[in-house]
């Protein structure tokens, strides 16, 4: 089964090349523990999953990507082409010549409506080249106003037009020092939004990585690129294919399966039913061995009260609620998203 990645903004088309040149590396890694039937089982897997026809034995990636300014595509696409080992499709991008200014409500109100039809147009036709649909990985940013904004408002259209299929947000919580004054306002808006038309968000924390980078890998110049590069990896491990409950020796067709358990979701069900391992004998890239882990815990409990805590003292002072109003994102709107991840705080206190 295959899944279709959309791509949202500088953030999320950056991190979405590297996603795929990482699966793609790792199709071409070495056989490991496994046999030669199973790694070419695993390779084709891999492919269904992430790529479709190629075109002069190319793979073309299962992605759109999305963008109000033309310069970070043209390098995504550049990039991609360049490897040679795979590519986008022609047409499965869009982009404009004007951006979101780093403001939520212009990408939600103003490029979401407008573009919607181009949009959701370039989404239908790559979700049709695929015999068996699985459901959509989204990758985007919380701080700005293109992938926060408009990653939004796309999400929200998958779920009135796709309510069967599972829709997966990755999402990059910004630098507690971030650069962008109203990344807080951005953030609680994405994020109660998120939490209504999404089925799953997995969270990537900046400053985690950051760490990452200089404790684990004594990177001294931390760069953007090496950031993604190692959420890359993780996220690609978390895709690789893996053996069925069934057996030992097919891999799972639906690489979003386990997404669906509702062990991840809730709270009251037996410890048997609330963890569950998924593994292979094919190592995940150039790695001799790896786990990955996928939690729903109180982790985020903490950045996600400071958030809201920030953009509250912001809000009460009512500073920078004109740049938002004047594209119709009123005060309610504001106070609903602060309810609503209030009420998502307090669940997870009281687990």
């Amino acid at each position: 089964m295959s899944i279709v990645t959309v791509q949202l903004g500088q953030c999320g088309n950056q991190i979405g090349f590297e996603v795929f040149d990482a699966l793609l590396s790792d199709s071409h890694s070495s056989q490991g523990l496994c046999s030669k039937r199973e790694n070419e089982a695993y390779q084709a897997s891999c492919k269904e999953r992430f790529f479709s026809e190629e075109e002069n034995g190319v793979p073309i990636a299962r992605a759109v990507l999305v963008d109000m300014e033309p310069k970070v595509i043209n390098q995504t696409l550049s990039k991609a082409a360049q490897s040679g080992q795979w590519k986008y499709g022609q047409h499965a991008c869009f982009c404009q010549k004007q951006g979101s200014g780093n403001n939520w409500a212009y990408g939600y109100s103003v490029h979401g409506p407008r573009h919607e039809e181009s949009i959701m147009s370039l989404i239908r036709k790559e979700v049709e080249k695929c015999d068996s649909f699985s459901g959509f990985f989204i990758i985007m940013s919380m701080a700005g106003g293109t992938g926060s904004g408009l990653g939004a408002f796309v999400t929200q259209n998958l779920q009135d037009q796709y309510p069967n299929s599972l829709k997966m947000n990755h999402i990059i919580w910004p630098y507690g020092t971030g650069e962008v004054i109203v990344q807080n306002y951005n953030s609680i808006l994405t994020l109660s939004h998120l939490y209504r038309s999404s089925d799953a968000l997995l969270v990537h924390e900046n400053d985690a990585v950051h760490k990452i980078c200089a404790k684990l890998m004594n990177i001294k110049q931390i760069s953007f690129s090496d950031i993604n590069q190692v959420l890359a990896h993780q996220l690609g491990s978390v895709f690789q294919p893996t053996y069925s409950a069934e057996s030992s020796f097919h891999y799972r067709r639906n690489p979003l399966e386990g997404f669906k358990d509702p062990a991840l979701y809730t709270s009251w069900l037996k410890p048997v039913n609330a963890f569950n391992v998924w593994k292979t004998q094919r190592a995940f890239s150039k790695y001799e061995k790896s786990a990955v882990l996928v939690s729903n815990s109180q982790f985020l409990v903490k950045p996600l009260d400071t958030i809201v805590g920030k953009a509250w003292n912001m809000f009460a002072s009512k500073a920078y609620i004109h740049q938002y109003t004047k594209f119709g994102i009123e005060e309610e709107d504001f106070l609903d998203s602060f309810t609503s991840l209030e009420q998502v705080v307090a669940s997870y206190c009281n687990l």
